[in-house]
């Protein structure tokens, strides 16, 4: 599967970032505790230029949660700190001010030192699309203050967001890198919803999806399509089989695989499928 996705906007996104940098004391970057690493940009050290950073693993409702314990980990032991949150629920949200005020505080204590006024501790919110950004703004400043949906390239412009008085976000555009050198890498970006699904084969990405739950979680798949006995090897006979089992048929009476990928992305996206994490911590 060779997949990209790079449209002109991510461009000037880019560029923006750069220019907005020195309004701003900490960046939180919003990754998908489903990917951690996938859902990084690898151009973000670079970017944002050594800014105190917050790592908030979000849609953490979607992961394994043995696994994002282990990631939790991995960021601390590298200096990051994270919060762990859920933006539908609100479940986490309450820990990210107070560990921005702790990244802030040095700049606080510089600026109360030269006699200037206490201000909020500004932030710039950034991440790859479809990993809940704006969710997280509307949670943390309880209303709805930027636009929300669950698909890729909803917010195109930069704003400001008063948070009770205590942090001054900003909100930005999801932005990805120029070219996906890892192919394991765009599939599972396209797999949990972060790509736009006109740019890749939705049939290659639900059959690869469903493949890769079968020797990860196998269980998962006997639960929510009630397939018996060995599952299916290939791609196209585990979508033939849920599309089987759904009752998903032509109407020649051939099972229809594009429906059946159709809603083992949806399922899993949702999570009614269940909480899968596609990157293991021992491999990063």
């Amino acid at each position: 599967m060779d997949i990209q996705w790079f449209p002109g906007h991510m461009a000037k996104t880019r560029r923006q970032i750069k220019e907005d940098l020195k309004l701003v004391d900490v960046i939180i970057e919003v990754l998908d505790a489903r990917i951690p690493f996938s859902s990084r940009n690898p151009d973000i050290n670079a970017i944002t230029a050594g800014k105190p950073r917050l790592i908030v693993l979000n849609k953490s409702d979607l992961a394994d949660p043995v696994m994002t314990r282990s990631w939790e980990g991995v960021f601390w032991k590298t200096g990051l700190p994270v919060a762990v949150v859920n933006s539908l629920s609100g479940r986490g949200i309450k820990l990210a001010p107070g560990l921005v005020q702790q990244l802030t505080a040095p700049k606080m204590d510089s600026l109360a030192c030269s006699g200037r006024r206490p201000r909020p501790a500004r932030c710039m919110v950034i991440g790859i699309p479809n990993v809940g950004k704006s969710y997280f703004i509307n949670k943390l400043a309880g209303r709805s203050v930027t636009k929300t949906e669950d698909k890729p390239g909803i917010t195109r412009g930069r704003q400001w967001i008063r948070i009770a008085g205590s942090l001054d976000l900003m909100d930005t555009p999801g932005v990805l890198w120029p070219k996906f050198a890892d192919v394991a890498v765009a599939f599972r970006l396209a797999a949990t919803g972060a790509i736009k699904e006109d740019v890749y084969d939705l049939y290659d990405v639900a059959g690869n999806l469903l493949k890769w739950i079968s020797e990860n979680y196998p269980h998962a798949l006997r639960e929510r399509y009630k397939i018996m006995g060995e599952l299916p090897a290939e791609p196209e006979e585990m979508l033939r089989a849920v599309g089987s089992r759904r009752g998903f048929l032509t109407p020649g009476g051939k099972v229809d695989t594009l429906k059946a990928a159709q809603i083992v992305l949806k399922e899993f996206r949702s999570g009614k499928l269940g909480r899968f994490t596609m990157d293991m911590p021992e491999n990063h």
